[in-house]
């Protein structure tokens, strides 16, 4: 029963976190990234692409799991190194293309991803989310180019990254076996969320 109320308060934070996808990557939350890890923190909080990224990433890994160890680390530690390596390649001035389509198809992919529980290899899990990873990524180092304080903000977004996963798989491995419904539900909205931000970027 508490497995199914978390479950609940946990989708309809991802339902009510929707509305902040117009807020994605526009500059509205860009004064954010300019005073260090506090503000880098809460940035993947208050980003709806993001928030709902990081948490689909440890959902997926908590339902897709045979095991609790090492299954359930692979994307999420594969997520946030490759969101490193992409935010330290934008800071020193990288261009990739298409990083907000891809930002969009991440989320349209992991959704997806969380709706079948599709099992991968340890190794394949990490790399297929670590793509999307370095564009996500890449639009924090672009938007931190230049500040003096960028290393502070990256390591609070990377802390905040962090989190979210352990949320996402501490929520996935509670309803694994209670609940099929609540993850299919959290994963179509991420799936949803992520064609509309790449309906508007196409």
């Amino acid at each position: 029963m508490p497995s199914i109320r978390s479950g609940r308060v946990a989708l309809l934070s991802l339902l009510c976190a929707l509305p902040l996808a117009a807020a994605a990557h526009t500059g509205v939350d860009g004064a954010a990234h300019h005073h260090g890890f506090a503000t880098g923190f809460l940035h993947p909080l208050t980003g709806a692409d993001h928030l709902a990224a990081m948490v689909a990433v440890g959902l997926w890994s908590a339902l897709a799991a045979r095991r609790a160890w090492p299954d359930l680390l692979w994307a999420p530690l594969g997520f946030a190194a490759m969101l490193l390596a992409g935010a330290l390649a934008g800071l020193a001035g990288v261009q990739l293309p298409g990083v907000e389509p891809m930002i969009a198809a991440s989320l349209l992919v992991l959704g997806l991803l969380v709706v079948t529980r599709w099992r991968l290899p340890g190794l394949a899990a990490a790399a297929l989310v670590g793509v999307f990873a370095v564009f996500h990524g890449v639009a924090h180092g672009y938007e931190l180019a230049g500040e003096a304080d960028a290393g502070l903000t990256l390591a609070g977004m990377l802390s905040a990254t962090l989190l979210l996963h352990v949320g996402g798989i501490a929520l996935g491995w509670a309803l694994r076996h209670s609940n099929v419904w609540l993850p299919r539900i959290a994963g179509a909205a991420v799936a949803v969320l992520g064609a509309a931000l790449l309906a508007g970027v196409a």
